[in-house]
């Protein structure tokens, strides 16, 4: 045995670090060889090799207990150097733990045990008899005093209420979480790295008799998104006491951090005998472990600061007209999510919520410099600290060259309804403006004026090719009022006497996303989109994502681009303190029984109806299928995070911005025919892999 510490000592510190990349030891000090070579006659414990340890281990019926030093209201006794709270300490001066050390300090022992101390070196057999007896009267004395700090912290801190549990939900099903990496604009999404199962981290300890927090190694078991399952050093295959966290929380630390931080490491108290030598364990189970990265606090708390400041000014959709912009002000950021309130709102309640990297807004003068229809405002006074977003904060669209082949108006293409996200539907170019963007309206429910057009950028993944649905077996909502069904693109375009757009102009690039069918995530419902739902992946085509509502009919599920800044992982909510609203059928009993879905009907246009406003949570569901507005309701923010009581369910207005229900005429555009044909190729080609678009066009 002592070969085997004379060659631990001879291996150098560089050459023992890079066993362990992610820093599992760092913050602990190296073992003196007086502390290693010198043992008590009481310990019993079959020697180990020499490790990293962390503060001064005391041991008492199996337990190990490390104290601070050097922090408030403790202090260090002179003379057998015990660590303890200082109020519990003996004198007025409070130098001593007890009347013993007192005497002692004056006796012939006095210069030999002070020397002892200075040196390092344990306290002697004398000291160590002296200090049996207050060891637990001081560890009670130090559990007090934390928990009356505790609870006078509590008294001043607003009690968070319940919200909803991720880890029961995915636990109880058996459910797989969509990993961060999936998502590159959330905090950590892009350096996550490979935290998988298996990490160590640092966490309090529930599992004590002591009312003081104290800490301990848990190691991750499952993982869903920001989300981790852990379970506690020692436990072994017991899942008794597992339990989740979010590993983005201040709370979470990588192993290493107790000792450099001088916090208490204890063992849960279930286990507290099973290992008389705690401290040999520890080393057998992290040696070649690996733990989160000693920077990892400092990279989530850079991670959650956002650029837009509030009373920046931007321009964002009408969410009344949606072929124009107006400007708005950045009155709240959360979580990287912007409450936008329209400059010209008089009360602040006129407002739309989006993410900071969403297509709909965009840096002021962007309207003007495209060509697209732009509301002036009717503000002349601006507030004072008001300030436009500078033009670097907003998401680059790709350059495109319009000089040679590109779109004309009137073209017909596929496009996901942005009034209706479930539906993707036969649409058409109507107007093309500069730096790619395209005016696109949706055949047979377009507005008498235009004002339900809509601008998608020429990349942008929400339109395709004429085609598109039928290879990939999606079903292709027709025109309203279109009676040749099922509908056949040859016979459409012959009978409005149009043209499909060129496939090569489409955006045909498919990443490696990592999404897989059946993957939980928390995805902002956008047809209200001040909402952010617990959801799921239930289908896949290329980068398009069918996103499901849980506890919704499938009717209110949205097609979203698998890039999309309004999804997020397991867990983003309450990393941000953002509410999530949790599946229908758990807030159900708060509500009436929602009235019977009614099939879709054709209706006259009888001219814009004023809606009737109803208090969010008492909204009867809207019609299957329907095209609404969501602008009645969009006045309200999102309910704080510990919203008191049970969470409200979550209203379904149909859609992502604004337009009248109203039947709507169809515009056809006269142009020359041209027949063509389809290449079939794989019908249900739902990969994660690139994949063509099989269309042929011929003279």
């Amino acid at each position: 045995m002592e070969d085997t510490r004379d060659l631990a000592q001879r291996t150098p510190r560089s050459e023992r670090k890079r066993r362990d990349s992610f820093g599992m030891f760092d913050g602990y000090d190296s073992c003196s060889e007086e502390s290693t070579s010198s043992s008590s006659s009481d310990d019993s414990e079959d020697e180990v090799p020499p490790i990293p340890p962390s503060l001064p281990i005391i041991k008492n019926n199996g337990q190990v207990y490390t104290y601070p030093d050097g922090k408030a209201g403790m202090a260090t006794c002179e003379m057998c150097g015990m660590v303890g709270v200082r109020d519990a300490f003996y004198s007025k001066t409070k130098r001593f733990c007890s009347v013993s050390c007192s005497r002692s300090y004056s006796s012939n022992s006095k210069k030999a045990s002070i020397l002892a101390r200075l040196q390092g070196k344990p306290p002697t057999k004398k000291a160590k008899v002296l200090q049996k007896q207050p060891l637990m009267a001081k560890l009670a004395a130090y559990a007090q005093y934390q928990a009356s700090q505790q609870n006078l912290a509590k008294s001043k801190a607003v009690i968070p209420v319940e919200s909803f549990d991720w880890g029961r939900y995915i636990c109880s099903n058996n459910l797989v979480g969509a990993p961060v990496s999936c998502f590159k604009h959330v905090p950590m999404g892009t350096c996550w790295g490979d935290i998988s199962e298996g990490v160590r981290v640092e966490v309090i300890n529930s599992d004590t008799a002591l009312s003081t927090k104290v800490y301990w190694i848990a190691g991750i078991v499952k993982i869903a998104g920001f989300q981790a399952l852990l379970r506690y050093e020692g436990f072994d295959s017991d899942s008794s006491k597992d339990f989740w966290y979010n590993l983005c929380v201040p709370e979470v630390h990588p192993v290493g951090w107790c000792a450099s931080s001088g916090k208490p490491l204890v063992p849960p108290k279930t286990i507290q005998h099973k290992y008389s030598n705690w401290k040999a364990f520890l080393v057998k189970r992290l040696t070649g472990a690996k733990t989160l990265p000693p920077d990892f606090a400092t990279k989530v708390h850079e991670n959650l600061q956002y650029p837009f400041k509030k009373l920046m000014r931007v321009e964002v959709v009408d969410k009344t007209h949606l072929c124009r912009t107006r400007v708005a002000l950045v009155e709240q950021v959360t979580g990287g999510r912007l409450r936008l309130v329209y400059e010209e709102s008089q009360d602040g309640t006129d407002d739309f919520w989006c993410h900071m990297h969403s297509p709909l807004i965009h840096c002021i003068g962007w309207s003007r410099s495209i060509g697209h229809r732009f509301k002036r405002s009717d503000v002349s006074k601006k507030v004072e600290g008001q300030m436009d977003a500078s033009p670097q904060l907003f998401q680059k669209v790709k350059d495109v060259d319009q000089s040679g082949e590109w779109f004309k108006d009137g073209m017909k293409l596929e496009a996901i309804d942005p009034l209706n996200l479930s539906a993707i539907c036969v649409a058409t170019v109507r107007k093309v403006l500069a730096d790619g963007y395209l005016m696109i309206g949706i055949d047979g429910s377009e507005a008498a004026d235009g004002s339900d057009w809509f601008c998608y950028h020429s990349c942008s993944p929400s339109i395709f090719p004429v085609g598109f649905c039928e290879i990939n077996s999606i079903e292709l909502t027709p025109p309203r009022g279109y009676t040749k069904l099922p509908l056949n693109w040859f016979d459409y375009l012959r009978d409005t006497g149009s043209i499909a757009a060129p496939v090569k102009l489409f955006n045909q690039d498919v990443p490696n996303h990592g999404f897989q069918q059946g993957m939980k995530l928390e995805a902002v419902d956008l047809m209200e989109p001040r909402l952010v739902c617990v959801a799921t992946v239930t289908r896949i085509v290329h980068r398009l994502l069918r996103i499901h509502f849980d506890g919704w009919e499938d009717e209110y599920d949205q097609w979203v681009d698998c890039r999309s800044p309004d999804l997020y992982p397991v867990g983003w909510c309450q990393l941000t303190g953002y509410q999530l609203q949790p599946p229908a059928a758990q807030s159900a009993r708060e509500i009436p029984p929602p009235l019977p879905k009614q099939k879709k009907k054709a209706q006259q246009y009888k001219g814009q109806k004023k809606k009737r406003k109803i208090p969010v949570g008492r909204r009867p569901f809207s019609q299957a299928g329907r095209r609404r507005s969501f602008s009645g309701d969009e006045e309200q923010s999102p309910p704080p995070y510990c919203a008191p009581g049970p969470t409200r369910p979550r209203p379904r207005t149909h859609l992502h911005t604004h337009k009248p229900d109203s039947l709507l005429r169809l515009k056809e555009e006269s142009a020359e025919v041209d027949e063509f044909t389809f290449s079939q190729g794989i019908s249900d080609q739902e990969s994660n892999g690139s994949g063509s678009y099989h269309i042929k066009q011929e003279p």
